[in-house]
């Protein structure tokens, strides 16, 4: 896992070169971001509790044969894994928001989780279908623009979203 200003360094130096003037420009650009990316990773990780069960309840609602006698989150202790397994993914989303960089949550989140999954037996495509749900409810919480740094989020945003997606294609 390396953060973005690392891994511009280390690749950089395998290479023998010096940091070109671009890369620099990419992480000036990450810096003065950082405000915005604080704002959205506090925003996120003081609502992880909400988004985790809002987009279960929604995923449940959607697919109840899930929670019925004989389905996959049937009984308490597996509507708990599947929640505590959703807050994992999205604590690492949030690390990834961070850093600006996924590899901390392919490496540590991801590597081997639809196997797993597979291997248990959990529905992958209901997984990544409340992935996606917890990704809604996450980019609605962080661009509301109230209380929040001023200016354009759009590309922070796509960034978020992207990370979702990942989280869901690796499952799914």
């Amino acid at each position: 896992m390396l953060d973005a200003f690392t891994r511009v360094v280390s690749q950089a130096d395998n290479r023998g070169q010096l940091v070109n003037d671009s890369q620099i420009d990419a992480l000036l650009a990450m810096v003065k971001e950082g405000a915005k990316r604080t704002d959205v990773v506090n925003r996120i990780t003081s609502n992880s509790s909400s988004i985790v069960t809002n987009a279960a309840r929604a995923l449940f609602e959607e697919q109840p044969q899930l929670i019925a006698p004989g389905g996959n989150a049937y009984t308490n202790r597996r509507v708990s894994a599947c929640l505590r397994d959703m807050d994992i993914v999205l604590r690492y989303v949030t690390y990834a928001i961070f850093l600006g960089d996924a590899s901390v949550m392919e490496d540590r989140c991801l590597n081997g989780l639809r196997e797993t999954y597979v291997a248990l037996g959990v529905p992958t495509t209901s997984m990544a279908t409340g992935i996606l749900k917890m990704k809604e409810a996450a980019i609605a919480i962080a661009n509301d623009p109230n209380n929040i740094t001023p200016g354009d989020c759009s590309a922070l945003m796509a960034e978020v979203a992207s990370y979702f997606d990942r989280a869901a294609a690796a499952v799914g």
